[in-house]
């Protein structure tokens, strides 16, 4: 199939090109690299079966010679420091990039993913948390240009689909590390691994007793295709670890693989962060046979070997 990716240079776009490379499709990579990483499409420019675009989503698409069966959105920057220092940009990427990508797919009758999010749960109420939950998010807090842009994302391919007839499919994702996140991404598993391996306090914000599941990216990439590939598709899809840990258990972890000497220093609780976080993944089973393999342990000893590398 011919496969246009956005966000294909950030960290799970670019795990995912490769893998749609390695089943045989060709693919078209579109991002503006605000928070996405060249390096990480190292060596496919001269495929190909593959392009690199620099461009925003924003504004309107180049004109390509060809049409495409599928249309996957990845792009919107996803670490709260990002997201937190170019809130306008965030906001649009997932109004008026989105509509845009949805505006392709319509003109090619392409298949449309987007990638929305956990974020879309806020800080829940309930425990785990399953598609139909509505979720309790501050439309004005300081996570908000995220939350609220995928909840907005995720009304206009409904719509979409409604008025246009555009077949969607839009799976949540949740906590997800790996190879090529960035040293500097703000998000715990990266900022705890370098503290770690540079010997400075490991800072849990809060009192460490918060949770989050981790799913590493080849299991994400994993149910990416899956979604992709299954002959029929019901609404959205959680994807992601079931497994739950600790801030505090994970800190812990990396500090003893890394062999660390870094003590742990605990700061305030930013506002709004979830005190919980776990995905219910009982219609991603069911639907499209969905189970992550890899281990936090396992997935860890290879993101640190990355970061170390």
């Amino acid at each position: 199939m011919n496969i246009l990716v956005g966000g294909s240079a950030g960290f799970i776009g670019s795990h995912l090109v490769d893998r749609l490379l390695e089943c045989g499709h060709k693919v078209t990579g579109l991002d503006n690299l605000i928070t996405g990483q060249k390096e990480n499409l190292f060596g496919l420019d001269a495929r190909g079966d593959f392009r690199f675009v620099d461009h925003d989503i924003c504004l309107p698409l180049p004109q390509f010679a060809e049409s495409f069966d599928v249309v996957i959105n990845l792009a919107c920057p996803a670490s709260p420091i990002d997201y937190q220092n170019i809130p306008l940009e965030t906001l649009w990427v997932s109004a008026m990039g989105t509509k845009n990508l949805l505006e392709l797919a319509r003109k090619d009758g392409a298949r449309f993913l987007h990638a929305s999010t956990s974020e879309v749960y806020g800080d829940p109420l309930i425990h785990p948390q399953t598609e139909e939950y509505w979720g309790n998010v501050n439309p004005i807090g300081p996570r908000s240009c995220y939350d609220e842009g995928k909840r907005f994302a995720e009304s206009l391919i409904v719509n979409y689909k409604k008025v246009h007839g555009v077949e969607s499919r839009v799976f949540r994702i949740f906590n997800t590390y790996g190879p090529r996140m960035r040293k500097n991404d703000g998000r715990v598993i990266p900022n705890f691994i370098t503290q770690a391996l540079s010997g400075e306090p490991i800072t849990i914000y809060g009192d460490g007793k918060q949770t989050r599941s981790f799913c590493y990216v080849d299991d994400m990439v994993d149910g990416i295709m899956a979604v992709m590939n299954a002959p029929v598709f019901s609404g959205p899809m959680n994807l992601g670890n079931p497994k739950e840990t600790t801030i505090l258990e994970l800190a812990e972890l990396i500090v003893m693989m890394t062999d660390s000497g870094s003590e742990i220093a605990f700061k305030n609780l930013p506002q709004d962060d979830p005190r919980i976080r776990q995905p219910n993944i009982n219609k991603a089973r069911s639907e499209i046979g969905f189970e992550p393999k890899v281990s936090l342990k396992d997935g860890l000893a290879r993101t640190v070997t990355f970061f170390v590398g």
